[in-house]
């Protein structure tokens, strides 16, 4: 139809320049080994840290909920949805993380939305307005959030300290407060914020601030996060953390002093106004903290491997970026070599799917390459042979 006719002509620019996203179809839990389109494949994928996802204590725990508490709450939390699971996962991640209160909502990009437009925006009665200061490569969801504010946007120079105190210099004297928020670890080239330095300017110009701690959490500070890596529990207004990644369930969680994560019950439209989280979900996530309190035998074991993997695919000859955690990035550049590079690892048997624009900037498209507690040495050579194969016939090694 006519009408259709923008949208026809930009999906067939997004399939000629590699950037049309086919959706791959999963046939068995997230693990090490998957069946995938049909195909069993080895899973450098998913971002299911710690093996957790499939893991048999969270699924007997969701198994238990749904026995008594049924499959959904049937309410926001506001209204009806409150159980006294959520509660009781609140506070044990409160706990965990070395602050007084924790909220529990539908997911990480709900949980941006929730914090920044009810911490900073703008004064509807007397126009007054916040700033926000965001590092240049943060995710779509903070972005996303930021926009919602209302508030004014600085982006400053990834981790780039002093760049960050110049714009605070520069534009904190004209609004009514600040907000400093940062991805903790940068989803896309596995890099970590430098977040002791990030956290000194802040406190010295009295700005807010903010951590998205997704796939920090379960990963770094012996699994506690990014703020336990560098010493900093209860030093920052807002710690976000998702329980999809290394949790291996789902939802988000925002957690800081008990002032501000009440202010969040009262005012954060995704809690307010959506539907509060199943109840076999919220088990699990339990069970996954007890995992996690219990011993950090798979946090170390993610970065053995993280360490092997990082290290023969260096070897190879594949330049993995600025990583410094499990996530490796393959730098290939192009979009469209980069998705012929993933279909071939797939039918050499590794599932390792291609990035590109708008995800990250263009000519920057990758493999990203996501190892996990549940992988054995084994398996991980089964990779790197893969891609020492396949990178070998697209002559990038």
């Amino acid at each position: 139809m006519e009408r259709y006719a923008y949208i026809e002509s930009e999906m067939a620019q997004l399939r000629e320049t590699g950037l049309y996203i086919n959706l791959r179809v999963m046939e068995s839990p997230a693990d090490a080994w998957m069946v995938v389109d049909g195909q069993r494949v080895l899973n450098l994928c998913t971002n299911n840290y710690l093996g957790l996802a499939n893991d048999p204590r969270l699924k007997q725990a969701a198994r238990e909920a749904v026995d008594t508490w049924g499959v959904g709450p049937a309410a926001v939390r506001s209204i009806a949805g409150t159980q006294s699971l959520h509660v009781e996962l609140e506070r044990r991640l409160a706990a965990f993380k070395g602050v007084e209160d924790a909220l529990y909502v539908q997911s990480g990009f709900c949980a941006n939305q929730a914090v920044i437009p009810v911490l900073v925006g703008r004064d509807r009665a007397t126009g007054e307005q916040d700033v926000i200061f965001s590092d240049q490569l943060n995710h779509a969801s903070i972005i996303d959030g930021a926009r919602l504010s209302g508030a004014r946007i600085v982006v400053y120079q990834h981790c780039d300290v002093a760049d960050l105190e110049r714009v605070i210099q520069e534009h904190l004297p004209n609004h009514r407060r600040g907000l400093l928020v940062t991805d903790g670890v940068f989803s896309m080239d596995g890099d970590i914020a430098p977040l002791d330095e990030l956290y000194r300017v802040a406190e010295k110009y009295g700005v807010l601030t903010m951590v998205d701690d997704a796939h920090g959490e379960g990963v770094l500070g012996g699994g506690k996060g990014i703020v336990h890596e560098f010493g900093l529990q209860g030093c920052f207004d807002i710690e976000m953390g998702t329980l999809s990644k290394a949790f291996g369930v789902v939802g988000g969680v925002v957690a800081g002093a008990k002032t501000v994560i009440d202010y969040l019950r009262q005012r954060a439209r995704p809690f307010l106004f959506s539907s509060a989280v199943t109840p076999a979900d919220t088990a699990a996530c339990l069970a996954a903290v007890d995992v996690l309190e219990e011993s950090t035998e798979l946090v170390e074991r993610l970065w053995e491997n993280a360490a092997y993997l990082k290290a023969g695919l260096a070897d190879l000859g594949f330049d993995t970026g600025r990583s410094q955690t499990p996530i490796i990035p393959v730098m290939v550049g192009d979009a469209a070599v980069a998705a012929d590079f993933s279909q071939r690892l797939f039918e050499a048997g590794v599932f390792a799917m291609a990035i590109g624009f708008p995800t990250v900037p263009r000519g920057k498209a990758r493999i990203r390459v996501m190892n996990t507690a549940a992988h054995s040495r084994e398996d991980l050579d089964v990779g790197l042979d893969a891609f020492r194969r396949v990178g070998r016939e697209l002559g990038l090694i």
